[in-house]
């Protein structure tokens, strides 16, 4: 159900926000570990390297997606917050428009480039071809994806975050017995993992468009969902591109990254496949607090409290600092158990042990990344998340090559780029976000 998140205490509502969220995301990372974890025991160490590589692609495609429904969604929560109904409705259905002409756009030129865009990423020969077909399977899916997300991203702009847990949760269920019926029964390798991946997404996606034509009044628009305002569109671009591109940004620096880990070995690409799926775990739940703190900050900017905005973002920090410590304290306890639920190779378990040492003690500082990220985008601010996170990304992989090619280090060198990539996203945001707070919080 829909929330009005312009009264009440913050606090309790900010964490009955994230919670769903959390626990939704926990999940479809679940079922995306489960890729991993099948592959890593029942098909080989070649095969969990191929799915780590495309990883990072998919994830681009899926983030630039997922950035355009947030950015439609933040102007869907200042719509809602100042009870603009017919302009919601209208925002609503030229998103869906334009971002199902897009994903079909996107997936055929994904489709077609599939081999160069590995061939960039230096993968090694002997598992090219492997690669190629469980990426051009997850390609085929981008519908899915944009679909399931653009009714998330309404239904949270909405203040409602559980029913996109409850499809999740059914999605990342029939994931994981489509990979163990495809991979296990039938033998299909890395691309039965695919194929159950684009089947559990179309299903989910289906399944939640039944759901809000049953049991969400606002989203019932009927003839309107055919609706296209280029008005709202031009204004829908300007959010949901620099949000898109936000996302993009990131993605292309961890691409960055997996082509240098590339040169190291297989070895390695299946450490790094193993620890990226950890590090999702730990990232996930900070992004996920700093989504709620932009759904209220949003709709409230809309009712125009602006008292209330500064409260959101105070709670939303506390909640990531306090998230922050509890991770860094499971990931360093427990980073070799964490590394032999994916894979048994020695090798492979030594590499991401090492990794995981190193990044369990930064944590801290991609908390405190995305609760400002959340607060630029509650005031509807994208230049600023887009110019941080270029700078993030830009250094990470700045740092990384010299630390990889001149000095020699391995899987090491990665948690120390990644610390100089926040501390300069830092360095960004903090004096914006000082100047803005003060100023009384008007985004552009």
């Amino acid at each position: 159900m829909t929330k009005d998140m312009t009264t009440g205490k913050i606090m309790p509502m900010l964490v009955q926000f994230t919670v769903p969220l959390v626990l939704g995301n926990l999940f479809q990372l679940t079922y995306n570990a489960v890729d991993s974890i099948i592959v890593g025991h029942f098909v080989g160490k070649e095969a969990l390297a191929a799915v780590g590589i495309c990883n990072p692609i998919t994830t681009l495609m899926i983030l630039f997606l997922n950035g355009l429904c947030m950015g439609a969604a933040i102007l869907m929560g200042t719509q809602y917050g100042a009870r603009d109904y017919d302009t919601l409705h209208r925002q609503i259905s030229t998103t869906m428009i334009s971002g199902m002409v897009f994903s079909i756009i996107l997936t055929l030129i994904c489709v077609i480039f599939a081999e160069p865009i590995l061939m960039l990423m230096q993968v090694d020969p002997s598992i090219m071809q492997m690669t190629k077909e469980y990426l051009r399977i997850i390609f085929w899916g981008l519908m899915f994806t944009f679909l399931y997300n653009f009714f998330s991203s309404t239904l949270r702009a909405l203040g409602d975050s559980n029913t996109p847990l409850y499809f999740l949760i059914i999605s990342a269920v029939l994931n994981i017995f489509g990979d163990l019926f495809f991979v296990v029964v039938l033998r299909a390798g890395s691309n039965g993992c695919a194929i159950a991946t684009v089947i559990s997404e179309a299903l989910c996606c289906l399944f939640c468009m039944i759901y809000i034509q049953k049991k969400v009044p606002m989203l019932r628009l009927g003839k309107k969902w055919l609706v296209f305002d280029r008005k709202l569109l031009k204004r829908t671009i300007s959010y949901g591109w620099a949000s898109a591109m936000q996302q993009a940004t990131v993605q292309l620096g961890k691409l960055g990254i997996q082509a240098i880990v590339n040169t190291m070995g297989v070895s390695v690409a299946a450490a790094f496949a193993v620890v990226n799926r950890i590090d999702d775990f730990a990232y996930t739940p900070e992004q996920n607090i700093a989504h709620a703190m932009t759904a209220l900050m949003a709709q409230n900017k809309g009712a125009r409290k602006k008292e209330r905005m500064r409260e959101g973002f105070r709670c939303g920090m506390k909640l990531e600092l306090i998230y922050g410590v509890a991770v860094f304290a499971v990931c360093f306890l427990f980073a070799r158990p964490l590394m032999l639920l994916f894979v048994k190779d020695e090798e492979v378990i030594r590499h991401g042990v090492s990794y995981l040492h190193l990044i369990a003690a930064m944590y801290l500082l991609p908390a405190a990344t995305n609760g400002i990220q959340g607060y630029f985008r509650g005031i509807g601010d994208l230049k600023i998340t887009l110019i941080s996170s270029f700078i993030n990304m830009g250094v990470r992989v700045l740092a990384a090559l010299p630390l990889v090619f001149l000095m020699g280090m391995g899987i090491e060198a990665l948690p120390l780029a990644y610390m100089a990539g926040w501390i300069g996203m830092l360095i960004a945001e903090v004096p914006l976000l000082v100047r803005t707070y003060r100023k009384g919080m008007d985004g552009n």
